[in-house]
């Protein structure tokens, strides 16, 4: 994953969670950042705006830390360019 896309979801992260980007890492949880799921539901509408791409629901169920994230938004956009 390219450091740049990793900076992108954590800033939409921090954004969202009004904390500062470079306390949040990929290996973290939601759970450790204090992320509920409206919070969670909130960050994937800000996530699927910033890279222009739909995460689907099933999808979004399953994610419950930064690198799952960024690890899915990765995927989304290599499928988008297809």
């Amino acid at each position: 994953m390219s450091e740049e896309l990793a900076a992108r979801v954590i800033g939409v992260i921090a954004r969202m969670q009004k904390i500062p980007a470079d306390s949040i890492t990929l290996d973290q949880t939601f759970a450790e950042l204090n992320i509920d799921s409206l919070d969670g539901i909130n960050i994937m509408f800000e996530v699927e705006t910033e890279f222009g791409i739909e995460i689907p629901d099933e999808d979004a169920k399953e994610i419950r830390s930064v690198r799952q994230m960024a690890e899915g938004i990765e995927k989304l956009l290599a499928l988008k360019q297809v």
